[in-house]
């Protein structure tokens, strides 16, 4: 199973625990205020917004406080000027990390980073190191407990790319423009979606078979999650189904 898959399950669990906190509701506001500002308020014209609006929505987030996001966004009300910032790192063991962060203090966030991830046993790493290993993709996660044929079916219909099979999750991948294509015809279908993002996917992985090194970087990228600033944190780890659930397990 590959790291993206097993650790947006990881995240999808410990969501309930960082929307209590308002964590979880805050870093996916910033991305609809973020989204709005860069492409305008209109969800139809607008492919980014609209990922983002139904992520929020999928999570919980309430109407009225994504609707507010948008008007910050487009400028209808005050709100602050943030920017995307991209680090690149590496965990213990070499595995490549990618960390999206939104800011508005760039000093603040590059110095959160880079202590979470020298505290943990990572570095930072040079612009460029590891983004080449890399691309961005759409990514739709569905329960395998949904019948194969009918999963492919509908997502090669709307244009996806791949299907695979990792567990839990049918993991499909699209190009980045098709990812609302494909979940609205999984919607269409009444296939339930786990989530559907746009997320950069490695091009090559790191073996990892050491239950303690997949625990440590696990919860380096926990450390890394849950900095404000942090919107996504990407990894290059392959494991078994086996070690990646012994390693939660201790």
């Amino acid at each position: 199973m590959s790291g993206h898959s097993k650790w947006a399950t990881i995240k999808h669990k410990k969501g309930a625990a960082d929307a209590k906190r308002g964590k979880l509701f805050a870093k996916l506001i910033k991305q609809v205020e973020v989204a709005a500002r860069t492409g305008g308020g209109d969800l139809d014209s607008n492919p980014t917004l609209r990922t983002m609006f139904q992520k929020a929505r999928d999570n919980s987030v309430p109407l009225d406080t994504i609707e507010r996001a948008v008007k910050r966004g487009t400028g209808e009300l005050e709100g602050v000027n943030y920017e995307t910032v991209t680090y690149e790192g590496y965990a213990p063991g070499g595995v490549a990390l990618l960390i999206e962060c939104l800011t508005d203090n760039r000093n603040r966030t590059s110095g959160d980073v880079r202590s979470t991830l020298s505290k943990a046993g990572g570095s930072l790493a040079e612009p460029g190191a590891v983004a080449w290993q890399f691309e961005r993709k759409g990514v739709i996660l569905v329960l395998t407990s949904v019948e194969e044929d009918d999963v492919m079916l509908t997502a090669l219909d709307a244009g996806a790319e791949d299907i695979i099979d990792e567990g839990e999750l049918w993991k499909i991948t699209s190009a980045p423009s098709d990812v609302n294509a494909v979940r609205d015809a999984f919607d269409g279908a009444a296939i339930a979606v786990e989530s559907a993002d746009v997320v950069m996917l490695p091009t090559s992985t790191v073996e990892m078979t050491e239950v303690g090194d997949v625990k440590k970087l696990l919860t380096l990228m926990e450390l890394l999650d849950d900095l404000d600033d942090v919107q996504d944190v990407h990894g290059n780890m392959d494991a078994s189904d086996a070690v990646l659930e012994q390693a939660q397990a201790e």
